[in-house]
């Protein structure tokens, strides 16, 4: 029997790094998520400047959502039928292409809200596209043993760009929009360019003929397997209610005070408490409890979400922000060590595309529904209201999913 070192050597640390084809990726991820996060702050300024509304805070994460939803069927049996770097390469260079249209734009003078929207929409369709191909793909660029380190450690690249590219962004708002929609630009077309090193990854499916069947396959295998269904929902209800994110603007232009840079900061924060969190499990795997350590999680993040709606002061709004992003981590490393694991190579892109739709409406559409409720009840208590809606919600939850609430270990001992 095999010492508890020498255990850990093997599935944890920075084991993932040990693949070639898994590095290029996450270099790739580092640049992509970077100039998504940069472009992210750029349009929240640029539109709240323009019109000064919470509501349109809303409307661009809607217009970003969208496609997710129109193009559902596509964009999974995409990335289960044809090679899935290109897919992502692709996906990149229309994103990048956006960017760029945005820079022009500013540099123009143009403040056409409908222009920044049909940009954003095609943005979102490129990010429709590239979601479900990324999350196949990986569990193919490493050993089913050193997954879900694999998913530990791309989530804190996820998260160091979430940290740097708000971070950066704010910076470069202050020298000029065009400029910063110009880096994130490069940055996309950096990924796209990053991809092209990898193997060819088609997916078992690429000749099977597309039938109605087929198309809401992944529909079936969520609904029919109740532990992802748990996961995956609880993570689309809890960050939907709890989409503080949105409305910090308004935190750092009208309550915190802190101006573009300041926003930078409060939009990295999250980050932060999520990249800690995931080089913690990275590090040291936890691999008991899981479902439960889920649910509290959550519970957690609702917490902090509530206590940062009625802050004031700039530390402590900082502070529970770091929470928000440390909880947050919690799920995703649950659902998606569970998600992709559980699910067959030849359909983890349709999976991983209507994941991506729950991904989306917990994060876009949570936009909208904050920017939609801030300007009913106010800023304050639609950040407030939410929280207690994500407690709620993980106590329902622990409820109405035994199967996720019980469940132990994410990787079985004879799969490690």
């Amino acid at each position: 029997m095999s010492s508890t070192p020498s255990t850990t050597d093997k599935t944890a640390g920075f084991v993932a790094f040990q693949h070639a084809e898994f590095r290029l990726f996450a270099a790739s991820r580092l640049a992509g998520i970077a100039a998504a996060q940069i472009q992210s702050v750029v349009v929240a300024w640029v539109v709240y400047q323009i019109t000064g509304d919470p509501l349109h805070l809303g409307m661009v994460g809607l217009f970003i959502f969208l496609p997710s939803i129109l193009f559902l069927l596509l964009t999974g049996q995409t990335a289960d039928r044809y090679d899935r770097r290109w897919v992502m390469a692709i996906s990149y260079m229309v994103a990048g292409a956006t960017s760029m249209a945005l820079m022009v734009m500013v540099w123009a003078g143009v403040h056409n809200l409908w222009v920044i929207y049909s940009l954003i929409f095609i943005y979102g369709t490129a990010r429709a596209f590239s979601f479900p191909a990324g999350q196949a793909i990986l569990p193919n660029l490493v050993p089913r043993r050193h997954f879900a380190n694999a998913v530990a450690l791309n989530s804190s690249i996820f998260q160091t760009a979430t940290i740097g590219g708000p971070m950066l962004g704010g910076v470069l708002v202050t020298a000029g929009s065009a400029f910063a929609f110009g880096v994130a630009g490069a940055c996309y077309l950096l990924s796209a360019f990053l991809l092209l090193f990898l193997k060819k990854h088609k997916a078992v499916a690429t000749g099977t003929r597309v039938t109605l069947q087929s198309l809401f396959s992944g529909f079936r295998y969520i609904w029919q397997e109740k532990t992802v269904l748990g996961a995956i929902s609880l993570d689309l209800f809890a960050v939907l209610l709890g989409g503080a994110t949105a409305l910090l603007p308004i935190y750092a232009s009208d309550i915190l005070d802190v101006g573009p840079r300041g926003f930078g900061f409060l939009r990295s924060m999250p980050g932060l408490g999520a990249v800690v969190t995931a080089l913690y499990v990275a590090r040291w795997p936890v691999n008991k409890r899981m479902g439960a350590k889920m649910l509290v999680a959550v519970a957690i993040f609702g917490i902090a979400t509530v206590a940062f709606g009625y802050s004031t002061n700039l530390w402590f709004s900082l502070a529970c922000l770091f929470v928000m992003g440390s909880s947050d981590m919690i799920s995703v490393y649950v659902r998606q060590t569970l998600v992709q694991l559980e699910t067959p190579d030849e359909m983890r892109g349709r999976v991983s595309a209507v994941n991506s739709v729950f991904i989306g409406a917990s994060n876009e559409l949570g936009e909208f529904e904050s920017g939609l409720l801030a300007r009913a009840v106010g800023t304050v208590g639609a950040v407030v209201v939410g929280g207690v809606g994500t407690i709620a919600i993980a106590a329902l939850w622990a409820w109405l999913f035994p199967t996720l609430r019980d469940r132990d270990q994410l990787v079985e001992d004879d799969e490690a």
